[in-house]
């Protein structure tokens, strides 16, 4: 079954035969909107009824956007230019792949009808575009991180992959997710399971990309760290250097996942951003069509996106941070270890120089106080028994089957979509762990 008939015959809509790319693009726009198959799979007709990402920035951190092509011109922002020349990042006109991005995300096409041209997914959602001198992690994405964070953008988009994040990009990402923010990122395009950043950091949502026929691209890297797939095979864009293009890879998987984002977000504003993934995720749908899926798979994490169900299904909000697996100084935990600010000091902080005891004569006296606390406790538990014996059941202190009494995991406490059938219930351990 061709991707476009799986997404849809799934969605209860009509299937669709799915486009066939027989030759390289032309400079016919007719041409180039026919051919986006990805958008086409998604059944945007639908989709735009419930929402079209209006109200929402998207940050592209890339090459630079070209704010003045034909299917872009007033949906995108000045921006900025990290490359060390300053001014803004909406006028690239010799690199392509940032533009092609924007497209995908907030094209909203030309001509009559805007029949023509480029249509993204979220065409009211507007650009804010970020330009780097190299695309890849370790190259100083921090500054754009915090850039688009402090310039409203509520999804950033990330189609890059690369080394490790350094402490600085670390705190970016963190700093971002602490604001709310919903970082997407593309897995790489080594078809291996090496984890490349920022997709494999805490906190990001992961993409990998899935081709026409429904299954997931050979070159799209995966790992236990992937949530989602979109589709990445033969993406026709627009571009800067050219009016449009053609590629294939995780970077428009990447795309069209934030834009979907884009649209969650526009239609419910209040969800936190692991919210807004998690709805994208309970939606999703695996390349042989299953649905409900809840653990992720490493190739295809929960499946394929499908921003319709995901903007119109009954979906329980869910935890704050869905199903991504935060960095541990943004838990509200996170800190409050021994040494946090109000916590007890360790032993490196000096504090048995300053307490004026030895290490021995601290351990001594802790075990007496042991002592002495056990022998009160004792007393007041044998006086309990005598006045009130065991709870009703049997099997004396602790329930009928003896142990500390914790009670059994309500199975219905949280549910999911489990496709047309109805509702299953949740893993006890949602949200996933890696």
């Amino acid at each position: 079954m061709s991707f476009t008939r799986t997404l849809r015959a799934v969605g209860g809509v009509a299937a669709a035969g799915a486009l066939l790319f027989t030759a390289a693009p032309t400079a016919s726009a007719d041409y180039i909107r026919d051919g986006q198959w990805a958008l086409d799979a998604f059944n945007p007709q639908k989709v735009w009824k419930e929402s079209t990402g209006k109200g929402v920035t998207v940050a592209v951190i890339d090459s630079g956007v070209n704010g003045d092509h034909v299917d872009l011109k007033g949906n995108v922002l000045p921006g900025k230019d990290f490359t060390g020349g300053g001014g803004t990042a909406d006028h690239e006109t010799g690199d392509d792949h940032g533009t092609a991005m924007a497209a995908l995300i907030a094209g909203h096409g030309h001509g009559p009808k805007r029949a023509e041209g480029i249509m993204g997914l979220a065409p009211d959602a507007k650009i804010l575009p970020i330009k780097t001198n190299e695309i890849g992690a370790g190259t100083g994405i921090d500054g754009p991180i915090r850039y688009a964070v402090d310039h409203g953008a509520k999804v950033i988009n990330m189609s890059f992959a690369g080394a490790a994040l350094d402490d600085q990009e670390k705190s970016a990402v963190s700093y971002a997710l602490k604001k709310d923010v919903l970082l997407v990122a593309g897995s790489g395009n080594d078809g291996s399971d090496k984890p490349l950043y920022p997709a494999a950091a805490p906190g990001v949502l992961a993409v990998g990309a899935v081709a026409e026929d429904g299954k997931v691209l050979a070159r799209s890297n995966y790992g236990p760290h992937i949530r989602l797939i979109a589709p990445g095979e033969k993406i026709y864009s627009a571009g800067a250097s050219t009016k449009y293009r053609q590629a294939t890879g995780t970077s428009d998987a990447t795309a069209y996942v934030s834009a979907a984002a884009a649209l969650v977000r526009s239609k419910f504003p209040d969800l936190t951003a692991g919210q807004v993934a998690n709805r994208l995720t309970k939606t999703a749908i695996t390349p042989d069509g299953k649905t409900g899926v809840t653990s992720p798979d490493p190739k295809y994490g929960y499946g394929v996106i499908r921003p319709y169900r995901a903007l119109s299904e009954n979906i329980p909000a869910g935890p704050k941070n869905g199903p991504l697996i935060m960095p541990k100084d943004t838990e509200p935990s996170a800190g409050a270890g021994a040494d946090a600010p109000g916590g007890s000091p360790s032993a490196s902080s000096g504090a048995e120089e300053s307490s004026g005891l030895s290490p021995l004569a601290v351990v001594g006296i802790a075990v007496g106080v042991l002592v002495v606390l056990g022998i009160v406790i004792g007393v007041i538990v044998a006086n309990k028994k005598r006045r009130n014996g065991p709870p009703p059941g049997g099997g004396g202190f602790g329930g009928p089957h003896g142990g500390v009494g914790v009670p059994p995991q309500y199975p219905g406490a949280y549910q999911q979509p489990g496709g047309p059938g109805g509702y299953q219930s949740a893993p006890p351990n949602y949200p996933p762990r890696q």
